[in-house]
């Protein structure tokens, strides 16, 4: 047989090339050592936490550089501190992670036998990481993939370029290439990773993105875990100081410029408060935000995304919608791709605004008269990540949490709900489907493995073929 000639070797060849052998020598690890100890497990995720904070500065220069202006601020507290913090509440519980868990037996069948529920790591997890949160996204799921013993190839996103970069050099001092790899997204590397034979394959991103990720694991039957995004909606009650209310949502929402996927898309506010809410809303951001170029204030990650919000704000303005821009000066910059934070008014509800996920500083403020209103349109649509009620009635809380499906849930707040290392985090629906974090991450990446040990003496064996009298009529007794 002929060699292949080195013309037909093209790009996606090496590509899949590259990806199968990581895999492959991966597999080959996993079989070899199947279940780490605890000892090991510990070393592993000591690594990744010196590794976040070996490289901290160059990480936040990394990311700062991929968006074009990152708040510093903002990766320290939502990329490093959450990685290191995770890191020591799943060394804290790990032990308990591991041990076997005893179960019931049947005593009228079984009398001296015994049940466990055994986790045992699935071996190799694939991730697709997105670029909004490059670091807490990567290493949330692999604080998960290690603690549960098994090893992990990471696919970066193309708008984290540099990030990737760094952490594909720096990653083989802290970890082997059989125990972890980065990959660049340099084009068809994401469709190619999808369809490897995966134990189990995390993505984060967008529902279109995700459906394809699904398609391309479907026919290794390979799980996944997909955290997507969605409008997912705050609603001011009439009950809640409005100030506090305006202080919390806004923060959340113009925190790296609105691109969080749980962050609030859009705010129902009582009809008679809305006036209100817009003024203070001003007063509010202007003094966190006295200029667009402010570093504390992040850019959009790119070109795409920057004219697909600006068109966004266009057109809701076209078509009657009132601009509130909550910054002095310019109302974007083409240059820097920054997006002054704006409120939207009267926005029509069938405008880009108000039907596609916004990732962007732009938030519509909906009037509402009744709380049936809210209800119904939120019911009305995908199920969104994340629902953000704002109330000190309890019993107008409960009916919220039990009428409203979603992801999950902050009460008087937004987004934290998705920092809580014992909190499950994942969709519903459109959003997602799925859990990671904590325990419930350990879970996914691990093979809850059930396991029956049978007794000495078995009292099956009276039901052994022939079957006699004794046989009916025990089971006679047994299904009376």
């Amino acid at each position: 047989m002929s060699a292949t000639p080195l013309h037909s070797v093209t790009p996606v060849d090496v590509i899949r090339n590259t990806l199968e052998d990581t895999l492959k020598l991966q597999r080959a690890a996993y079989f070899a050592h199947p279940y780490p100890s605890f000892d090991e497990r510990r070393t592993d995720l000591l690594k990744l936490k010196a590794f976040i904070r070996d490289n901290r500065d160059a990480i936040v220069d990394a990311i700062s550089a991929d968006y074009g202006n990152r708040s510093r601020h903002e990766t320290l507290f939502a990329e490093i501190f959450s990685v290191v913090d995770g890191v020591d509440h799943t060394l804290k519980h790990l032990k308990k992670w591991m041990k076997p868990q005893r179960r019931g037996v049947d005593l009228k069948n079984f009398l001296g036998a015994s049940n466990r529920i055994i986790p045992q790591p699935l071996g190799i997890v694939g991730a697709i990481v997105p670029w909004n949160f490059p670091i807490n996204l990567a290493f949330s799921g692999l604080i998960a993939t290690f603690a549960a013993g098994n090893r992990s190839m990471v696919k970066m996103s193309e708008n984290s370029r540099r990030l990737a970069q760094l952490l594909i050099e720096k990653c083989p001092s802290y970890f082997p290439r059989d125990k972890l790899a980065f990959f660049d997204e340099t084009g068809g590397v994401g469709i190619e990773f999808s369809k490897l034979k995966f134990d189990h394959l995390l993505f984060t991103g967008s529902g279109v993105t995700g459906r394809a990720v699904m398609a391309a694991a479907a026919p290794n039957l390979c799980p996944v875990t997909l955290e997507l995004g969605g409008k997912s909606p705050a609603i001011i009650c009439e009950d809640y100081p409005l100030r506090k209310a305006a202080e919390r949502l806004l923060f959340v929402k113009y925190f790296n410029a609105g691109q969080i996927c749980t962050t609030v898309d859009h705010v129902y506010i009582p009809a008679g408060k809305v006036s209100e809410f817009t003024a203070m809303a001003k007063g509010i951001v202007a003094e966190r935000y006295p200029r667009l170029d402010t570093p504390d204030y992040t850019s959009m990650i790119d070109e795409r995304s920057f004219n697909r919000v600006v068109a966004a704000l266009e057109e809701a303005q076209a078509r009657g919608a009132t601009l509130v821009q909550l910054v002095p000066g310019a109302a974007w910059d083409a240059i820097t791709r920054k997006i002054a934070p704006h409120i939207v008014l009267n926005a029509p509800a069938d405008c880009a605004l108000r039907t596609r996920e916004i990732f962007g500083p732009v938030l519509p403020v909906i009037a509402y008269n009744a709380i049936e209103e809210p209800i119904q349109a939120i019911n009305d649509g995908p199920r969104p990540l994340a629902l953000y009620p704002f109330s000190n009635d309890k019993a107008l809380v409960h009916r919220l949490l039990h009428h409203v499906m979603s992801g999950g849930v902050s009460v008087n707040d937004g987004l934290f709900h998705v920092g809580q290392h014992d909190l499950p985090f994942g969709g519903v629906g459109d959003s997602g489907m799925g859990h990671y974090h904590g325990h419930e991450g350990f879970v996914t990446f691990s093979k809850m493995r059930p396991v029956f040990y049978q007794a000495p003496f078995s009292a099956i064996k009276f039901m052994w073929p022939p079957y006699g009298k004794f046989a009916t009529k025990y089971l006679d007794f047994l299904t009376k």
